[in-house]
């Protein structure tokens, strides 16, 4: 008889364990699709100037990008340093362990541990007349649970622990994106300071050897005290600026030490004047953007976890079956507790409909699904404002280009016409206001020239940055 209960029991148990894994693969859990954006993509650039393909280069190797080999040295220092690389690093590492509890959520649950229990009766009541004095049990119990995925609610978790992994990937691989072209624009800064500064020493020098012509001609009675004073403060204005000049290359080498992740310290490098891009500006087709941004995959991804924890929702809603099993050794005596008498077992099969339950269960459906729209609104807002940066790059490129060319012929001319208004001055054919005014003049354009230059270099590092280039 008892053999007859047994096979029955396990006849019921094997059961519901064959319902169980016939109905896990009734999903109701939708899988995600990427919305048509290929009308939202279309006008990114606000340019006509779009090739037939998807090259750009997003794709080249920011090692193959930046020639400078001192540039080459601190972004590879910066990558292993930095210390919001480092902060996104640790961010992955969490991600991952998240995504790794998700993929285990088809397994089922097992607990092991013995225990002691000891109840005292009441002396008037149904066992307290048997056990007098209390009762003491020993066990050593195994308990397990499992879920069938009838609805999907676990494989949705799973990807959507997933896609949070792969999302904190993109966070890092847009913390590489930024670095890389913070180091870049950061270098070509120091570069461009150097430069100024060398314009800004040949200037005082030559502005010293005029004070003392200007001194002389006022000896020879061609010129006032007041135009010798005049070139006085003129020298010193020089001088000002030089202090200007250094001050702002200490403070800049002390930004680049931070994004090296080291102390303040003076740093090595060449000079404007060889620096040369040679990469070809391509940008590629603005659908590139999806697979080539960091902050865009890292916002889609937001919304396929958004996506899937409203599946994880929806399936709450719906009845889940449970399979739970005890088992081990109870005894009333301790020397027993580890005989065969002592074996027990409970198989427990239960199908669980939510009804009531606070609202709990509907309000996180509604939740789910607001927070899947601002995600899904926040993704295009992300693509919207990495098309806006690539057109305002590629535009201020072009503009540099042709600006640079400008400020070169002015150079040319404000040189020219400062050597004419010293000469003529000389010769008497001039007063020094001339001199002065072309002087100020030549060394502003100088600057700006640099300054041009240097606007040159960080529009082609912004335009790789908003193509989403250095990460690969």
């Amino acid at each position: 008889m008892k053999s007859i209960l047994k096979h029955k029991n396990l006849s019921k148990g094997a059961l519901l364990i064959v319902v169980g894994l016939t109905l896990q693969s009734c999903f109701v859990a939708k899988d995600y699709t990427r919305s048509d954006l290929d009308i939202e993509t279309e006008a990114l650039y606000r340019t006509e100037n779009l090739p037939m393909d998807s090259l750009s280069i997003a794709d080249v190797s920011w090692k193959d990008l930046f020639t400078d080999p001192y540039l080459q040295q601190y972004i590879e220092e910066g990558l292993q340093n930095n210390m919001d690389v480092r902060i996104a690093i640790q961010q992955m590492v969490a991600a991952e362990a998240y995504a790794k509890q998700g993929k285990a959520g088809y397994l089922p649950t097992l607990s092991v541990g013995p225990n002691y229990t000891h109840q005292e009766y009441s002396e008037n009541s149904q066992f307290g007349a048997i056990f007098s004095g209390g009762l003491d049990t020993y066990d050593i119990t195994a308990n397990l649970s499992w879920e069938a995925d009838i609805w999907g609610k676990i494989r949705s978790n799973k990807r959507a622990t997933q896609a949070a992994y792969l999302q904190s990937v993109s966070g890092h691989q847009a913390v590489k994106t930024q670095l890389i072209s913070s180091i870049a624009n950061t270098y070509y800064n120091l570069l461009a300071l150097d430069a100024q500064l060398e314009v800004t020493k040949q200037t005082i020098a030559a502005r010293e050897s005029g004070v003392k012509t200007i001194e002389a001609l006022k000896e020879a009675g061609q010129v006032t005290q007041v135009a010798v004073d005049q070139n006085i403060a003129q020298y010193n204005s020089a001088k000002a600026l030089q202090v200007d000049i250094e001050t702002a290359i200490f403070k800049t080498e002390n930004a680049l030490s931070i994004l090296l992740g080291k102390s303040a310290q003076h740093f090595e490098r060449s000079s404007l004047d060889i620096q040369d891009i040679k990469q070809d500006i391509t940008f590629g087709v603005p659908a590139a953007l999806l697979s080539n941004r960091p902050d865009v995959m890292a916002a889609e991804y937001g919304l396929i976890q958004a996506f899937e924890l409203t599946n994880v929702a929806k399936s709450s809603l719906y009845p889940s079956l449970t399979l739970t099993a005890s088992g081990g050794f109870q005894s009333l005596v301790l020397e027993d507790l580890l005989s065969t008498n002592s074996l027990f077992a409970t198989l427990v099969g239960g199908l669980t409909q939510p009804i009531f339950n606070q609202r709990k269960l509907k309000t996180q459906k509604e939740v789910a699904l607001a927070q899947q729209e601002q995600a899904l609104l926040q993704f295009k807002k992300t693509l919207l404002m990495a098309g806006n940066e690539v057109s305002n790059a590629l535009f201020s490129y072009e503009s540099e280009t042709k600006k640079f060319e400008f400020r070169k012929n002015e150079v040319e001319a404000l040189r020219t016409a400062e050597a004419n208004s010293e000469e003529l001055l000389k010769n008497g054919y001039a007063n020094y206001l001339d001199l002065l005014t072309a002087r100020q003049s030549a060394l502003s354009a100088e600057l700006n020239t640099i300054e041009s230059q240097l606007q040159q270099l960080i529009s082609i590092v912004d335009l790789y940055e908003a193509l989403g280039g250095g990460w690969k």
